[in-house]
Order: structure tokens, then sequence, then C-alpha cells
């Protein structure tokens, strides 16, 4: 409901633009059947259109759904090494890193150092530069090995697929 104004500046489809008597706007939306919507309060005089308010709405809902269904999810999968991860472990899991990448997750890859393990940092370091170089093909290093803490990181992004 537009309140306060005598004249309203008219905008829309089926009709010559101009000022208009808001009386006058108001009788020409009840006779094409449509809504008098208000687009710019703060014009002098107001801007308002002619137009199906319901549908406008229908249509921008539906919109905004067809572009949450086009953007991706994206996915961090985890996995956790020690710093003495001994050779099976370490192929299993570099298996499982395979197949997150060509599922499109990203991957977070840590070794994580208990107690005085911290002092086997290059061994650390060492197995996530391994396990990137072994997952060359699926995904690309996003961020180098960084020690936060207990922890020893690494982030691998999934390599685009072509079509």
């Amino acid at each position: 409901m537009i309140r306060g104004v005598s004249e309203v500046r008219l905008v829309g489809e089926n009709i010559e633009p101009g000022v208009f008597k808001y009386s006058d706007a108001m009788r020409l939306a009840e006779e094409q059947e449509v809504d008098l919507v208000e687009i710019s309060p703060n014009a002098s005089p107001p801007v308002c259109k002619l137009m199906d308010y319901g549908k406008f709405i229908y249509e921008q809902k539906k919109r905004d759904k067809q572009l949450k269904a086009k953007s991706t999810q994206i996915v961090v999968k985890e996995i956790r090494f020690g710093p003495q991860t001994d050779e099976h472990d370490y192929e299993f899991k570099r298996k499982n890193a395979e197949k997150f990448l060509k599922e499109g997750a990203k991957l977070k890859a840590f070794v994580f150092f208990k107690g005085r393990s911290i002092i086997y940092k290059e061994q650390g370091q060492i197995l996530l530069l391994r396990l990137a170089t072994d997952l060359e093909e699926y995904g690309k290093v996003e961020a180098m090995p960084v020690l936060e803490g207990k922890r020893m990181i690494m982030f691998i992004a999934p390599k685009k697929k072509s079509k």
C-alpha cells in the first residue's frame, strides 16, 4: 500500500509511462487486473509499476531454486596419518584419498603428532608430500604442508573433469 502521495510515476507493460494521480493509477491497475507495486519509494514522485505481484514472487522463487540446484556443495574429506605410518596403512589411505578426489571432494590430509612424536616433523612432511605426488593425476595441492599445533595439514583439491 502506497501512502501519503498524491501522484506516482507509472511504468509497466501496456501503459504509457508518465506521472498519474494515485487514484488514476489504482483504477488502471484494477482495469488490467494487476497490482500497483512501488519500485522506488525515494523518488519524487515515487515510481510504481503495474504488474502481477504474485506471479513475480513465484517466478523469483523458481529462479532462486534453479540457481541453488546449479550450485555445487563442496565436501571436505579428511585423512589422518601418524608420523610413522607403515606402508600398508599408507596405501589403504592413499586409495581412499584417490576415491574421494574422483568423487569431487576436497581432501584434507594431516599428520597428527602425539606427545613427543613432534620430533618427527620431517617424516610427517615427507609423508604428506609423498601423498601429494601419488595423487597428482587426481588432484592438485591447494596448500603445502603447514604445522598447526600438533597437526601438519595439507589440502588437495580435485582436478576439474573434462567434458
